[in-house]
C-alpha cells in the first residue's frame, strides 16, 4: 500500500482546490491535506498509474510527486549532504571567490558533483588553489557568506522530536561542518580536514578523504549501531558523491540535484524545501518543530 504525495515550495505555495480535486478525480484515495496549498497525500490511490497521471496533471507548475510506501514510512535514521542540500552554497567556491578563482574552482566543482572527476583528486586539485588562505577570511566567510536551505533546521527537530538520529556527512569541510551542524541541530557532523601552517591553509587536505563510500559506511555503520533497518533510513544530497547513500537508504532523497543524480534517485524534490522530507513521511504542519 501506498500514498503518493503533490508537494510545492512554501516559498511558492501552488496547489490548489481545483488542482487537487482534478487529481483525486482521476487517482482516487483518500484525500488528506498536510499543510494548505503546499502538501497533500492521496493514501492509497486507486490508480496503477497514480504517479503518471499526477504528474500529467501538475504538469508546468512548482509541485513535486511522490509515490511512497506506507511501510516504514516515519525514518527514524536521517543522514545528510551539506553544502547544496542542507546550506545554498558551494563552500569550496565561496573560499575560492576569496582569492579570486571562484569560476576557475566552481567550475570542477560542478563536474566532480555530476559524477565527472574523481572526487578525491579534484577535492585535492581545488584545496591546493586556496594555500595561503587566511583563517580569520575563512572564518569570515563561514559567517557572512553561508546561508542555511530552507526548512533545514524543522526537517532535523522534528526527526529528533520523533526520535530520529541525525547525521551531517560532508565532503566539504569540518570547518564549516561542525559549524553548521551544530547551528541546524544534527546529532554528529563528519567531514574532511583542512590542514593549517600557523594561520594559512597548506593547500592540503588531511587523509583520508570523506567521499562517496565514506557517506555510504556511514549511513550503514549508523543504521548498524542504532540497530535501525535501512528501511527506516533517510539519506538527502545532490551530488554524483551522495548517489550509493541514497540509493542505499530506504527513502533516497535527490534534492534540486544534478541531473546523473535525479536519475537515479528513488526520490526527487526539484520545487520544494527541505520540509518536503517531512511530508515524504507523512508529518503535517502541526507536527512540525521550528
Amino acid at each position: 500500500m501506498s500514498v503518493l504525495c503533490l508537494i510545492a515550495s512554501p516559498a511558492d505555495p501552488a496547489l490548489d482546490y481545483a488542482l487537487v480535486n482534478k487529481v483525486h478525480a482521476e487517482i482516487g484515495g483518500e484525500v488528506n491535506w498536510l499543510t494548505q496549498r503546499i502538501a497533500v497525500e492521496f493514501v492509497k490511490p486507486q490508480l496503477a498509474t497514480a504517479t503518471e497521471a499526477a504528474a500529467s496533471l501538475v504538469a508546468g507548475k512548482p509541485i513535486d510527486v511522490a509515490l511512497v510506501p506506507l511501510a516504514n514510512r516515519r525514518k527514524r535514521l536521517l543522514i545528510a549532504d551539506m553544502d547544496s542540500t542542507m546550506i545554498e552554497q558551494e563552500c569550496i567556491d565561496e573560499l575560492a571567490d576569496a582569492v579570486g578563482i571562484k569560476a576557475e574552482v566552481a567550475a570542477i566543482t560542478a563536474r566532480a558533483m555530476n559524477g565527472e572527476l574523481d572526487f578525491a583528486q579534484a577535492l585535492r586539485t581545488r584545496v591546493a588553489l586556496l594555500k595561503g588562505l587566511a583563517r580569520s577570511r575563512i572564518e569570515e566567510i563561514r559567517r557572512e557568506r553561508i546561508t542555511f536551505a530552507p526548512g533545514g533546521r524543522t526537517l532535523v527537530q522534528t526527526m529528533k522530536t520523533h526520535g530520529a538520529f541525525t547525521s551531517l556527512v560532508s565532503g566539504g569541510f569540518t570547518f564549516f561542518a561542525d559549524y553548521i551542524g551544530k547551528r541546524i541541530g544534527f546529532d554528529e557532523a563528519m567531514a574532511n580536514i583542512l590542514e593549517f601552517d600557523g594561520d594559512a591553509l597548506t593547500g592540503t587536505v588531511a587523509d583520508p578523504i570523506l567521499g562517496r563510500e565514506a557517506k555510504l559506511s556511514r549511513l550503514m555503520t549508523l543504521a548498524a549501531f542504532h540497530d535501525i533497518p535501512l528501511a527506516e533510513t533517510l539519506a538527502v544530497g545532490d551530488g554524483a558523491n551522495d548517489l550509493d547513500m541514497i540509493k542505499a537508504a530506504g527513502m533516497g532523497v535527490a534534492l534540486h540535484a544534478k541531473p546523473v543524480v535525479a536519475a537515479q534517485a528513488q526520490f526527487k524534490i526539484d520545487h520544494g524545501d527541505l520540509t518536503a522530507l517531512l511530508y515524504l513521511q507523512g508529518y503535517a504542519d502541526e507536527d512540525f518543530v521550528r
